[in-house]
């Protein structure tokens, strides 16, 4: 029997990997990064997985991508960035690289999947965070992509009712991205202080694996120390 497909984006590593890593023993993953080496070897741990090397924040590549997929019964959207800055150093550039990666990217791929995600009344995935929910100094153009991120996942829940659209607002998590953030705003990195990324991947799996009678539509989580 054929397996489910679940699309990952930013599979190569974090949150990505480990939900390419949760659903893989269920799903054909098909994972979508730009790394296409650390995307192979976490292919290489799961028992039905593919490589899509290429970035979906530009649109030719989106497209070109998105045409692989003839079937999607589920998209996790988990690719994304971040620049700890005020606003008063917050260049133009650094706005909008964050929107589109963060969002622009998300809605494009999203639509032109569209089609096959209707078909097969897939569940849709959205990797917030907690700056989607409450926005800190320093972090203006990561918030208001989150806060955007969170709207889109609204709209797209009310358009597209043969959808299951679920946003998971991460806390701080044991990342790479984390590893940045910290040496932006000065500190450690702790990774025993925060979230596992397979504990937000798991999240993730809760939702995908709801009842065909239940729908989550937000998961916040939280590091628990």
């Amino acid at each position: 029997m054929q397996r489910p497909v679940a699309v990952i984006t930013g599979a190569s590593r974090g949150i990505g990997a480990a939900t390419a890593r949760a659903l893989g023993s269920t799903h054909r993953a098909e994972l979508i990064g730009r790394d296409a080496d650390a995307l192979g070897s976490v292919a290489a741990e799961l028992p039905d997985a593919g490589v899509h090397a290429g970035d979906i924040a530009e649109p030719e590549i989106a497209a070109e991508l998105a045409a692989r997929f003839p079937r999607v019964d589920v998209l996790v959207h988990s690719a994304g960035v971040a620049e700890i800055l005020p606003l008063a150093q917050t260049s133009y550039a650094s706005w909008e690289r964050t929107m589109r990666v963060n969002v622009l990217a998300v809605a494009e791929f999203t639509r032109l999947l569209l089609p096959t995600l209707r078909e097969n009344h897939a569940d849709v995935v959205l990797i917030n965070s907690g700056q989607g929910r409450n926005a800190s100094p320093e972090w203006g153009a990561y918030a208001a992509s989150k806060f955007a991120l969170r709207a889109y996942a609204d709209v797209l829940r009310t358009e597209e009712p043969a959808l299951r659209v679920t946003t998971v607002y991460p806390g701080r998590t044991a990342t790479e991205m984390q590893r940045g953030v910290r040496a932006a705003e000065g500190r450690d990195f702790e990774p025993e202080q925060y979230l596992r990324p397979e504990s937000v991947a798991d999240a993730v799996r809760t939702a995908v694996t709801a009842g065909a009678d239940a729908a989550i539509p937000e998961i916040v989580i939280r590091p628990n120390r």
